[in-house]
């Protein structure tokens, strides 16, 4: 689905995702000024600011916005799981990734345009670590697991046909259910490559699944970057279901009705398909 920049989800989506770049460059300069180490609840707030547009800028296709904060994530992911310290220099390099996506969201119209490789070279130069992923099979693997929360069942058709082209499909028709099968899974010794999420569901909504499979993971030392690749389906068209999907780090968003191609898209942009 194709938005206009004018349209007023657009325009929601620009003005908080500023709001969080505003947050985020007051963290980082806490941390360039006072030196401390990992500070993980400000570190977790930036990360989640960062990836929320992130995913935001990849609903509005902003490519150059969605490639900068992508990469800004990889660093702030290392910083998370302690294989990077933020010193000074490598926190100055995050706040030029950080005023530079503001520039961009002040001109979003403009930005697909920009020419960020001088800050990409910067944050790439500071990737001194790439850790593979952990408990999970490399991506890209032929075989996918996959779990569809869905509670309409033409919906659930839909998906459980296209799928199960590319693995196994597992079904869940709420959001307590989701949870209990991510976590059946573990206990199995396997684990979800893809989840599928509707938001609006009975007993428990898409936001709270998601917020208690991301925490699921990182009680098991799985970052959400090396986590399950989650795609939120909703026919809400409202922003704050937007961004608070991505605040607790969904990587994909899909309105209904859902268009297979897109999916498919999704699916690739996340690294699950080659």
């Amino acid at each position: 689905m194709k938005i206009s920049l004018d349209d007023a989800l657009a325009v929601d989506y620009l003005a908080e995702s500023r709001e969080h770049l505003a947050t985020a460059e007051a963290d980082l300069l806490a941390l360039e000024q006072s030196g401390e180490a990992v500070a993980e609840e400000r570190i977790n707030r930036i990360f989640r600011a960062v990836h929320t547009i992130k995913g935001g800028a990849g609903f509005f296709d902003l490519v150059e916005i969605r490639e900068l904060a992508r990469d800004a994530e990889d660093i702030l992911s290392l910083i998370r799981a302690r294989k990077m310290v933020p010193t000074p220099v490598r926190v100055g390099v995050l706040l030029r990734a950080t005023g530079r996506l503001s520039e961009m969201l002040q001109n979003p119209g403009a930005s697909n345009e920009a020419d960020n490789s001088e800050i990409v070279a910067a944050l790439d130069a500071l990737r001194a670590v790439d850790p593979p992923p952990v408990g999970r099979e490399p991506r890209g693997t032929p075989h996918l697991r996959v779990l569809i929360v869905e509670d309409d069942f033409a919906s659930r058709l839909l998906l459980q046909t296209f799928l199960s082209r590319y693995g196994e499909c597992h079904i869940a028709v709420n959001g307590r259910e989701a949870v209990e099968a991510v976590r059946a899974a573990w206990e199995r010794g396997q684990s979800y490559d893809l989840i599928c999420m509707d938001i609006m569901m009975p007993e428990m909504d898409g936001k709270e699944a998601v917020h208690q499979v991301r925490a699921m993971e990182e009680g098991r030392g799985i970052q959400s970057t090396y986590g399950a690749k989650i795609i939120m389906t909703t026919t809400v068209n409202d922003v704050k279901e937007v961004s608070q999907c991505f605040w607790e780090l969904c990587d994909a968003y899909l309105m209904k009705p859902i268009d297979l191609g897109e999916l498919l898209s999704k699916m690739k942009s996340v690294q699950l398909l080659p």
